[in-house]
């Protein structure tokens, strides 16, 4: 069964940085948002490039799953970007920056995805 190094994978390593981008932000968030909105965007930044890395010491069966788990998360923070942006934590061009690079982030992981077991 062929294993994936996931440090030396472009989607991992996006992720990362999306993760590490989000963690920025957050610092310019009110503080009564700590457990609210920044705690969640957090988390599910975080959980890209984890799901990645947990899924490629597995087959590429079980690995497509975590894949999907991540992908998910993308979603989900794509949303609290927008829910982000009204309530005016972050600004139009911040916004327009996640949803690009975060698109970007899909679509590479979704080719990789498709590829998987060939």
């Amino acid at each position: 069964m062929k294993r994936h190094n996931y440090k030396n994978l472009k989607i991992w390593q996006l992720g990362l940085e999306i993760a590490n981008d989000i963690s920025d932000i957050l610092m310019s968030f009110p503080k009564h948002e700590r457990y609210d909105l920044s705690t969640q965007m957090s988390r599910c930044s975080v959980s890209m490039p984890s799901n990645i890395a947990e899924g490629s010491g597995r087959s590429d069966k079980a690995f497509s799953n975590f894949l999907d788990y991540s992908i998910g998360s993308s979603y989900e923070l794509g949303t609290q970007l927008l829910v982000a942006k009204h309530r005016k934590y972050i600004d139009d061009e911040t916004l327009n920056k996640f949803e690009n690079k975060i698109a970007e982030w899909q679509r590479m992981t979704m080719s990789f995805q498709n590829g998987l077991g060939d």
